[in-house]
């Protein structure tokens, strides 16, 4: 059996590669990289680490022009900058709408593509790592337990019943998810999270908070603050 993992070359995704390496081994594991004009593509530097660490095959692909239409902070054609602050406070205000770094129904796009892309390998099922902190108060709608359900069956239904999709972490939390990688002993070292494009994470913006808190409740220290002498 073949899998296709969803890979950004973040947290989450890293962890979704180990675990499905876990399950069927390098040789029967693929992942998936997506360009889709966002500020932060240093990410798919990190991508390709983490997919040689492994010894998987990392395909990719670039959805950018797809986007060219909105405004969403994450995007490069934005004027608006990348909010600062956790989550639950870019929420403030915003009467159910989900944050402005939400990438137009991205994941439902990201897994169509998959889709085609894993029945064209023969990949029986595809992995990605949404988690339940991200679907919280609306901030990512297509990262919920009622996304995943919909979304897998249509994949399900459309592909002739031959793959399937497994969000493993949807009903946990990002610290969750981080106390199963460290116990698939991910390198994330490797990883990148901050949705700022620089050389450095800026610390500020939601998803390095969440990262931050994320270890902190694990009791340990970022591994990718750590990093000395080496580039990614």
């Amino acid at each position: 059996m073949k899998a296709l993992v969803l890979f950004s070359g973040g947290i989450d995704s890293t962890t979704c590669l180990a675990l499905a390496i876990e399950k069927y081994g390098a040789d029967n594991v693929l992942a998936l990289s997506i360009s889709y004009g966002q500020k932060h593509d240093r990410e798919i530097r990190s991508a390709k680490a983490v997919a040689e660490h492994y010894g998987v095959e990392l395909l990719t692909l670039d959805l950018a022009r797809i986007f060219e239409g909105s405004d969403c902070s994450l995007l490069k054609g934005s004027g608006e900058d990348i909010p600062k602050g956790e989550y639950a406070e870019q929420l403030e205000g915003r009467e159910g709408e989900p944050v402005s770094t939400y990438v137009p129904f991205r994941n439902g796009l990201f897994l169509s593509c998959a889709a085609s892309m894993a029945l064209s390998r023969g990949c029986e099922v595809i992995y990605y790592g949404a988690h339940s902190d991200d679907a919280a108060g609306n901030a990512y709608p297509d990262c919920s337990s009622e996304f995943n359900d919909h979304m897998s069956k249509a994949i399900y239904i459309g592909s002739g019943d031959k793959l399937t999709v497994e969000a493993p972490f949807v009903s946990l939390t990002k610290a969750d998810v981080v106390a199963e990688g460290l116990r698939l002993r991910a390198p994330y070292e490797l990883t990148w999270s901050c949705y700022e494009g620089g050389d450095k994470p800026c610390g500020c913006c939601g998803t390095c908070i969440d990262r931050a808190k994320a270890f902190a409740a694990n009791g340990i220290a970022d591994p990718a603050l750590n990093r000395t002498r080496r580039t990614i």
